[in-house]
């Protein structure tokens, strides 16, 4: 099939060389036949790669050998060029007309957006794009090597963030990774459906995961517990009528639980939830195995003073469920 494919492109590469066929250099990557002025290199500007289904990568941050991979100078005409390509990709894996628009559209956006922001002016960068299919969809990343995401004062970039918002809306998923001088990848999937649109304008969307009442931690390893723990406790204390001493009581038992806590636990995260209530704040560690609790509970006593750190709070109570065990200490607001 692959071979098939190629044909199209020899003859049209053959037609637009004079009539003669075209050849590759070895070694070497893109097409490497005459460059005059009805040849294919000044429809297209320079040398273009293009990988179907090899096992040879044009990147080096993906191994994953499937799918269309090309690379190309970053220049406005060579656009037209990768969105072709992927509209006959997403036709050869049965995606909707609907949802090849949208396609076409957000690679737009993505190549245009190195186009115009990835390199200096005047300079014409790499421009890496590669498309996968799977997972219901096509999942494309857009990658350059430019400047990457960084602030500059005094220009405006409105191009950048209609393009951003066109791609959130119109992907089922995108992220953007990179670094200053690091270059930039937009990564987006695309299914194979077009999503419906209701009446009010908008893409239905699948319901999320649920969210929680409290805030939930997972922390690891247990050094870094103590000072994150006593932040967010103190943090969500001070939303409430509670006095600066009994926020540093609130701290002191922080520290004496996170001392302990890990001990609960046997993969070497804790995990800990801390619910803003109406009266005060709770904090909740676990689940941990059985009997953990209360251990947790009895390393809180000062048995040289005869007392505990529990005084320091207003409520200390264990409790478990089908998860395992659970520490749980309320710190009320004033009266």
């Amino acid at each position: 099939m692959l071979e098939t494919a190629r044909d199209p492109l020899v003859a049209m590469l053959a037609q637009h060389g004079g009539g003669a066929l075209p050849s590759f250099a070895r070694g070497g990557s893109g097409y490497q036949g005459p460059r005059g002025a009805g040849s294919f290199f000044a429809t297209v500007g320079t040398t273009l790669s293009v990988k179907l289904g090899t096992t040879e990568n044009l990147s080096t941050n993906n191994v994953d050998p499937s799918g269309l991979q090309m690379s190309l100078p970053a220049r406005a005409e060579n656009v037209a060029v990768v969105r072709h390509a992927l509209a006959g990709l997403a036709d050869q894996i049965g995606m909707d007309e609907a949802a090849t628009a949208d396609l076409k559209t957000v690679v737009t956006e993505a190549c245009m957006n190195v186009v115009v922001h990835a390199y200096p002016e005047g300079e014409v960068g790499l421009l890496e794009v590669e498309a996968v299919p799977g997972e219901g969809g096509l999942t494309v990343a857009v990658r350059d090597h430019g400047r990457g995401i960084s602030p500059r004062p005094g220009v405006e970039r409105p191009s950048l963030r209609i393009g951003l918002a066109l791609i959130a809306a119109l992907s089922s998923s995108f992220e953007i990774s990179g670094g200053v001088e690091r270059g930039t990848e937009i990564r987006m999937h695309l299914p194979l459906r077009s999503r419906a649109i209701a009446e009010d304008g908008h893409a239905d969307r699948s319901d999320g995961p649920p969210v929680p009442e409290a805030t939930q931690l997972r922390v690891g390893p247990p050094e870094l517990l103590a000072p994150v723990l006593s932040r967010a406790l103190t943090a969500l204390a001070a939303r409430h009528e509670i006095t600066v001493d009994r926020i540093s009581d609130a701290m002191l038992l922080a520290d004496a639980i996170s001392a302990a806590a890990p001990r609960g636990f046997d993969n070497g995260y804790v995990q800990l939830s801390i619910a803003d209530r109406p009266d005060g704040v709770e904090l909740k560690v676990g689940p941990m195995r059985s009997g953990a609790a209360e251990s947790l509970r009895e390393s809180l006593s000062l048995p040289d003073v005869g007392g505990s750190l529990e005084t320091l709070a207003d409520e200390v109570r264990t409790e478990s469920d089908g998860d395992g065990d659970y520490l749980v200490v309320g710190i009320a607001a004033a009266a």
